[in-house]
């Protein structure tokens, strides 16, 4: 079962998040539309398995390492060595870094991978991971930024209604965050995810702030993300419980955060760090080292049935899934996996589980 093509396939799909959005990490103000990078893999037995990379205003970028680098080094490659090909394509490539475009098109290919080897046995991924421990996850809505009381209000109660009962907040003016926990109430759990802005000093003197807001986890709070040191000198201090880790790219990052004592929870992002092969490792690193495990997944293809499947077999009792809340013009599983009551469904069939809407992917791509 040979790899006979890789194809990098852009899509932007229009959106509303219930009134403009404010400039955040991963887009400019007022953005409507979010772009996806998916990856078709085929072989030569004629199973097809797709990836997603974490990408957004990168995508050219990945698009291009994947069609002049990554794409033309796997063709004739065994598909189902997953492992040795993660770690080939790895040391091939190394010299150009080991984070960015090239590890997002590495995961985009090895989450494919993974669903060619799933479809090739006849099971879903979540059994070649140990088998699903749940088949209905816990699901929390993640909103965008919006820098206004009033709209991050109106989607705060938009998203009680939608039955959800953890949120996840991307503020920073603490009279924007206040005004959500004062939305949602005392009994709705919200994390807060600031993308990185602070100095370790800016950081312990907002965490102070704060705490009133009883977060369930501060996210990423200290520049620049790789700075554990800082994370764990804060995490000395602060009575927020700190998250942190879809910035990292390798089994040694994380290895140092944990060693640093930085995290309480661990958000390794399969899109971004590798794939299923690298997010297993981590998870299990995790594990050995107490600290508790939230998959990044602010994606809503293929990377997001990567942290499903994972999620599902490997992760604890109270792992959830991040949900990006908005609302899309066209899905690309045609609903299968939007969350009900707060909670998503694990998919049960071969690989992925699910196969995207061609018609979606013919309409929305952009070559």
């Amino acid at each position: 079962m040979k790899i006979t093509q890789v194809e990098a396939i852009p899509l932007r799909i229009p959106f509303t998040v219930g009134g403009r959005s404010a400039a955040g990490a991963w887009g400019k103000g007022g953005l409507q539309a979010a772009d996806s990078l998916l990856v078709r893999v085929s072989t030569d037995d004629g199973l097809v398995g797709w990836g997603e990379s974490f990408g957004f205003t990168a995508i050219p970028a990945v698009r291009a390492a994947l069609d002049s680098m990554i794409a033309p080094a796997c063709i004739g490659m065994e598909a189902g060595r997953i492992e040795a090909i993660s770690e080939d394509l790895q040391r091939r490539f190394h010299i150009f870094g080991r984070s960015g475009a090239i590890m997002f098109g590495l995961s985009a290919l090895d989450i494919a991978l993974w669903d060619i080897a799933g479809k090739a046995a006849g099971v879903p991924v979540h059994a070649m991971l140990g088998g699903a421990r749940r088949i209905r996850l816990p699901a929390y809505a993640s909103l965008i930024r919006y820098a206004d009381t009033e709209a991050v209000t109106t989607n705060v109660r938009r998203a009680l209604g939608d039955g959800y009962r953890s949120l996840k907040l991307h503020e920073i003016d603490l009279t924007v965050i206040a005004a959500a926990r004062e939305a949602a109430g005392p009994d709705t759990e919200i994390t807060l995810d600031v993308n990185c802005p602070w100095s370790l000093r800016e950081a312990i003197d907002m965490a102070g702030k704060l705490e009133p807001m009883r977060l369930r986890w501060l996210e990423e709070p200290v520049w620049p993300p790789e700075n554990f040191d800082g994370l764990a000198a804060l995490r000395n201090v602060s009575a927020i419980p700190l998250a942190a880790g879809e910035n990292a790219s390798s089994l040694i990052e994380f290895q140092h955060m944990f060693t640093c004592g930085a995290v309480d929870f661990v958000q390794p992002s399969p899109a971004k760090m590798g794939g299923i092969t690298a997010l297993r490792k981590v998870m299990a690193l995790a594990e050995a080292n107490n600290v508790a495990v939230m998959v990044h997944t602010f994606y809503d293809g293929p990377g997001l049935l990567a942290s499903i499947h994972a999620t599902a077999a490997l992760g604890d009792d109270e792992a959830m899934i991040e949900w990006r809340y908005f609302d899309m013009e066209a899905d690309l599983y045609g609903g299968a996996l939007r969350p009900r009551d707060g909670h998503i469904d694990v998919p049960l069939g071969p690989g992925l589980g699910l196969e995207p809407d061609p018609a979606v992917i013919a309409r929305y791509r952009v070559d």
